[in-house]
């Protein structure tokens, strides 16, 4: 979804978080620390920049775009955000959040507000922190200073240790009502039809259903699936398809799609063998775990190849005739 920080972009349920942070920010009731967490695609961070917005302005309606202008660029001296980094030989961005950008965080929230109202940093993805770094974090939010603001941004704030948690209020967003949803997806522009497909695909989510939608995901899912039907048959090779599923920028969204049909499938009615679900299952973190492999330096194809030998069956052969160099 996007982040754009103009009023009226936002969708109902961004609209909904945003008035409650704003009415607990306003009455004094919102701490140092805030855990702005649910489904990744809903909008949370395009919340938090305008609620840093409203932060930075001292909750006044602002007087011009100059505000939202410097937090877009990056150049507010009062706002932060902290996301992933180049590695040190700059050809890549880290996977993780380390403990030297939680530092600059500390001595930033150290120092005076340049503008004399507030500063803000936000963490996205909060829970990319590594634990060197968790523990610097924390020993930051145990020490609060007025005016400062601290938000952490996760869709999945189970990996966050319970320490850091709990010194956090939160600001949940969940998935609409399914009415809700599909009225939002055609004022995007989406046909009644494509925008109920999507959606049913998407189990509900309003913000990758557009996503698929707009980059012709839907297809890319129909084909996942095909390829996941035919390789536990037997009908492809494993060496074949994990050589197409890494051969164009989409592996990713292809990942994507394998671990969330293999989830629906374990959530199918009336599945109830246990082996099945235990595979699926298991299956479906290797598909995660096979993405943050994919952003490090290995090979992706080899990478897929061990993910898809596992769907298929260890024991089949990878592709007729074929044997991995």
């Amino acid at each position: 979804m996007s982040g754009n920080t103009e009023p009226g972009a936002f969708s109902p349920w961004q609209q909904r978080a945003y008035d409650h942070a704003v009415a607990a920010l306003d009455a004094g009731r919102l701490g140092h620390g805030l855990l702005i967490c649910g489904p990744s695609g809903l909008g949370k961070r395009a919340v938090a920049l305008r609620l840093a917005h409203h932060v930075l302005n001292g909750g006044q309606p602002p007087t011009s775009d100059r505000t939202a202008q410097l937090i877009a660029a990056g150049t507010h001296p009062d706002f932060q955000l902290v996301s992933f980094v180049p590695n040190k030989t700059g050809d890549r961005l880290r996977t993780e959040i380390v403990i030297e950008q939680i530092r600059d965080v500390s001595q930033k929230l150290s120092l005076t507000p340049q503008y004399g109202v507030a500063q803000v940093v936000l963490i996205d993805p909060a829970d990319a922190i590594n634990r060197s770094a968790c523990n610097a974090l924390l020993k930051t939010l145990e020490e609060p200073s007025p005016g400062r603001y601290l938000w952490l941004i996760s869709a999945q704030p189970q990996r966050l240790p319970a320490t850091i948690r709990s010194r956090c209020q939160r600001l949940e967003f969940r998935l609409p009502a399914h009415d809700e949803a599909l009225a939002w997806l055609r004022q995007q522009g989406h046909g009644a039809g494509d925008a109920a497909e999507a959606l049913a695909a998407a189990r509900g989510h309003p913000g990758l259903a557009d996503q698929w939608l707009r980059e012709d995901g839907l297809a890319v899912r129909k084909a996942v699936a095909n390829d996941l039907i035919k390789l536990e048959r037997g009908d492809v090779g494993v060496i074949e398809t994990a050589q197409r599923w890494s051969a164009d920028d989409l592996a990713d969204a292809r990942l994507r799609h394998a671990a969330d049909w293999a989830l629906a499938q374990a959530g199918a009615d009336g599945l109830t063998d246990a082996a099945r679900l235990n595979k699926l299952a298991a299956w479906f973190d290797a598909a995660n775990r096979t993405r943050d492999l994919l952003r490090t330096t290995v090979r992706g194809d080899l990478a897929l190849i061990d993910l898809l030998l596992s769907w298929a069956g260890s024991d089949r052969p990878r592709s007729a005739g074929a044997t991995r160099k």
